[in-house]
C-alpha cells in the first residue's frame, strides 16, 4: 500500500500558494521592487506623508529606473519589456510601500510614456522615452480639468493652429507629478477633434502650481497644469491618434495597474493586523484569539487573496492581448473597493493605534479614497459594467 502523500507546506502569507503561479522570472522582479521598496520607501514613507511631500521624487525616479520600473511594460527605447504580469506585480509591491510611489510609476509609465510609445512619432519616442524610461525625466499627463474629469469629451483646453505651430490655452487638474514634469502630455479640443501634445515644460506659457491642503496621496506631487498660449511646434502633435480613445487607451493601461497596486494597500494594511492582533492582549490573552477578530482576519485574507488572483486572471489576459477595457473596468471596480474595506476593517483590530503613523493603515486608507476616485470613479466603472452586460448606455 502507498504511503499518503505529504501535505504540502502552508504558509500564512501565502494563504492561497499564489507563488505557484510565478516563474522564476516574475519572482526576480517582484523581489527586486520589493527589496527596493523596503530599502526606499517604507523607512521614509510616515515622515514624508506628515509633511505632505515627496522630497526625494527625482533621486526615486532614477532608482526605479535604475531597476526598469518605469515604462517596464513598454519594449525598446531603454523600456524593460517586462510582461503585464510583472508590471503588476511591480505595482503591488509599489503600493504596498505607499499609493504615491505607485502613483509615480503608472503615471510615468503607463500614462505619459506608454501615449508616447503608442501614438508618437519615431523622432518623439527617440527624443523622450530612454529619458523617462531611466528616470532622467519625470512625466505626467494632462487630461482631467477643474470642471471636467468623469466626462473628458467636455473638456475646455482647446489647441488652434497658427502658421506652422499649434497654440494651447486651457488648464488641467490633480496631474500626479506636474511640477517636477520635463514633459507632459496633453489633450486638448482641436477642429480636427481631441489631439495630444508633447509639450516640453519649460515652454513659455506653461505652469505646473502644485496642489496643497491634500488629506490623501500627501507623498505625492500633485498640480495644475496652467497653459497660456503655449506655443508648439507642428511636430509636437502625437501623429498617430485622434479623438477620446488616444487618452481612453492610456489610462485603461493605468487602470489595469491599479487592480493589482490597490492590493498591495490592502496587504499591508492586512500583515499590520494580523501582527498586531498575535500581540495585543485584552482580557489576558492576545485579541487575535478572539473569535470577532479572527472572523475579521479570515474575511479579509478571503478578500485579499480573490483580488490578487483576479488581478493574475487579468495579466494573463493582457499577456496574450484578450484583455478588454470592461474586464479593467472589473479589477478595478472590485479591488479598490474591497482594498479600502480591508483597510478599515484592519483599522478597528489595531483601535487607536490604527489612526496613528507607527503604523501603515490609516495611511493607506486615506490613499485608497483617491485611488477610488482617479482613473474612473466607482460609479463610472460601474456604468461600464452595465452597458457591457445589458447593451444599453446609461452614460448620458
Amino acid at each position: 500500500m502507498a504511503a499518503p502523500a505529504k501535505s504540502p507546506s502552508f504558509d500564512p502569507a501565502d494563504f492561497l500558494g499564489l507563488d505557484d503561479l510565478l516563474d522564476p522570472e516574475d519572482l526576480a522582479v517582484r523581489d527586486t521592487v520589493r527589496s527596493w521598496a523596503a530599502d526606499r520607501v517604507l523607512p521614509r514613507v510616515a515622515e514624508w506623508y506628515e509633511r505632505g511631500e515627496l522630497p526625494e521624487i527625482r533621486e526615486l525616479a532614477r532608482e526605479l529606473g535604475a531597476i526598469g520600473a518605469l515604462g517596464m511594460s513598454l519594449r525598446g527605447y531603454g523600456c524593460a519589456g517586462a510582461s503585464a504580469v510583472q508590471y503588476g506585480l511591480a505595482c503591488l509591491e509599489l503600493e504596498a510601500a505607499d499609493s504615491g510611489i505607485r502613483s509615480l510609476v503608472s503615471v510615468q509609465g503607463s500614462l505619459a510614456m506608454y501615449a508616447v510609445h503608442r501614438f508618437g512619432s519615431e523622432e518623439q519616442k527617440g527624443a523622450w522615452l530612454p529619458r523617462m524610461a531611466s528616470g532622467e525625466v519625470i512625466g505626467c499627463f494632462g487630461l482631467t480639468e477643474p470642471d471636467h474629469g468623469s466626462d473628458p469629451a467636455s473638456m475646455r483646453t482647446y489647441a488652434k493652429r497658427d502658421g506652422g505651430d499649434w497654440v494651447l490655452n486651457g488648464r488641467k487638474m490633480w496631474i500626479t507629478n506636474g511640477s517636477v514634469a520635463g514633459v507632459a502630455v496633453v489633450w486638448a479640443q482641436t477642429e480636427e477633434g481631441v489631439r495630444g501634445f508633447v509639450v516640453p515644460t519649460d515652454t513659455a506659457g506653461f505652469s505646473a502650481p502644485e496642489i496643497k491642503h491634500k488629506w490623501s496621496l500627501r507623498a505625492s506631487v500633485t498640480s495644475e497644469l496652467v497653459l497660456d498660449d503655449v506655443r508648439l511646434p507642428q511636430d509636437a502633435v502625437l501623429p498617430e491618434v485622434r479623438g477620446l480613445k488616444g487618452p481612453l487607451s492610456c489610462l485603461s493601461h493605468a487602470r489595469y495597474g491599479i487592480v493589482w497596486g490597490s492590493m498591495g494597500a490592502a496587504r499591508s494594511c492586512f500583515e499590520s493586523a494580523v501582527a498586531y492582533a498575535r500581540t495585543r492582549e485584552q482580557f489576558g490573552k492576545p485579541i487575535g484569539g478572539f473569535q470577532l477578530t479572527q472572523a475579521k482576519l479570515a474575511d479579509m485574507a478571503v478578500e485579499l487573496h480573490k483580488g490578487i488572483l483576479l488581478a493574475h486572471h487579468l495579466g494573463r489576459r493582457m499577456d496574450a492581448g484578450r484583455l478588454r477595457p470592461e474586464q479593467i473596468s472589473f479589477g478595478k471596480l472590485n479591488n479598490v473597493r474591497e482594498a479600502i474595506e480591508i483597510c478599515r476593517t484592519a483599522r478597528t483590530i489595531l483601535g487607536a493605534n490604527g489612526i496613528s503613523l507607527e503604523y501603515p493603515v490609516m495611511r493607506h486608507a486615506t490613499n485608497l479614497e483617491s485611488v477610488l476616485t482617479y482613473e474612473g470613479t466607482v460609479e463610472m466603472h460601474q456604468l461600464v459594467l452595465g452597458k457591457a452586460l445589458t447593451g444599453l448606455d446609461a452614460f448620458r
